[in-house]
């Protein structure tokens, strides 16, 4: 029921992608500076409102927590189709939407995080993980057309209703999941340390939010690039970018089998050392047909090794996290990358509008270039002492 779960909220997800840009250009006719701020302030707010939640949640059951996340999100949700049928939608009201959806996303996933650890044994993790990891790329592929086949016959704010009975229906199934969960005990306000201090001293942490957020920091640049000088079409656009999460499928289905062969560390040494490859070569993208092939190349191999890295790097991460503390990193872990694309995206704006957006994109595949060095080289016998945490807490 947890896969059910997630299954239906994050085709949900894809079904209304870019719902909220498009509702805002679409119905209350905002210009460039008013996406962009939808964008990068829902991130950046969320992350400062979601930052406290972390104890909050680690405290409490996390299945009544993901319920009520999941019902918090689709009463938001909700409310837009809601005020645009009364002719009342604003673009305040979709800033505030776009918040509460950052914010409850980020306890959400603190949640179940540790209640998947609760759940499912350590020898397990990198199974389920790699099926939700099948899962996102497939509802990647599926729901982004989908979607804006909707939009096209039904109107802009068909997907976030859509969306929104995705919650619902995740909440349902969540809560038919069986079983008793232990609460945690109170400490009296003495919980162990954590959040960024203890992620600063996790050696995956500054490479992981380092790469999502140049990767997701020049998205908007390279739409510019194609949709505007380039000349691409916007179904050719959407092909360059739902074509390749089919690589995110064969990726997840091999690390198992990797990380059998080879052993955990080397494959996260590997995986992730490749995809910080792939992002250079969007900087020479050309028009036509060829440019379109070099774009479905680079996004391929980049999806590719994500879906190879990003069961296994949570399997590690989840393996590696003390359970008493587990909603609390993977809280601020959210926090900081969220707050880090935001802050990406809107300095790598004002590069673009500087250089132009063909630069700006080069300027972010040098720096990923160099993420690699971020990555741990020890090897097993060495992390050991990892899963004890600072000063053996």
């Amino acid at each position: 029921m947890l896969w059910l779960s997630f299954g239906v909220s994050v085709f949900g997800t894809w079904l209304g992608f870019d719902a909220f840009p498009l509702i805002a250009i679409l119905a209350l006719h905002a210009g460039p500076v008013e996406v962009s701020l939808l964008s990068a302030a829902g991130l950046a707010v969320g992350a400062v409102v979601a930052a406290p939640l972390g104890p909050w949640v680690e405290v409490r059951r996390k299945r009544p927590v993901m319920i009520g996340m999941d019902l918090l999100r689709c009463a938001a949700l909700a409310s837009v189709p809601a005020a645009y049928t009364l002719g009342c939608l604003s673009f305040a009201q979709l800033l505030v939407v776009s918040v509460v959806m950052a914010a409850a996303g980020i306890a959400f996933r603190a949640a179940s995080g540790a209640y998947l650890k609760f759940l499912v044994p350590p020898a397990d993790l990198l199974v389920v993980n790699g099926r939700f990891e099948a899962t996102a790329w497939t509802a990647t592929v599926l729901g982004p057309p989908l979607g804006n086949a909707a939009i096209g016959l039904f109107g802009p704010v068909t997907t976030v209703l859509a969306d929104a009975v995705s919650y619902l229906l995740s909440a349902a199934s969540l809560r038919a999941i069986g079983g008793d969960e232990p609460r945690r005990a109170g400490t009296g306000g003495k919980l162990p340390r954590v959040g960024w201090h203890y992620l600063l001293t996790r050696p995956m942490f500054g490479n992981t939010v380092l790469v999502n957020g140049l990767i997701l920091a020049t998205a908007p640049l390279l739409a510019v690039l194609m949709l505007g000088p380039l000349g691409f079409t916007p179904w050719q656009y959407g092909l360059a970018f739902g074509l390749p999460c089919l690589g995110g499928l064969l990726g997840s289905r091999l690390a198992g089998p990797l990380v059998t062969r080879f052993g955990e560390h080397r494959v996260l040494l590997t995986a992730g050392t490749l995809r910080a490859c792939w992002s250079i070569g969007l900087a020479f993208v050309g028009p036509g047909p060829a440019g379109l092939v070099l774009v479905l190349a680079v996004q391929f191999g980049l999806v590719t090794c994500m879906g190879v890295f990003n069961p296994v790097f949570a399997t590690w991460r989840l393996n590696r996290t003390p359970a008493d503390r587990v909603a609390r990193t993977l809280s601020a872990w959210s926090v900081s990358n969220n707050a880090t694309v935001a802050v990406l995206t809107a300095l790598w704006g004002g590069l673009a509008a500087v250089t132009g957006p063909r630069l700006a994109i080069g300027a972010a595949g040098l720096l990923l270039l160099a993420t690699p060095l971020l990555l741990p080289r020890a090897g097993p016998a060495d992390q050991a002492g990892l899963r004890r945490g600072p000063g053996g807490a």
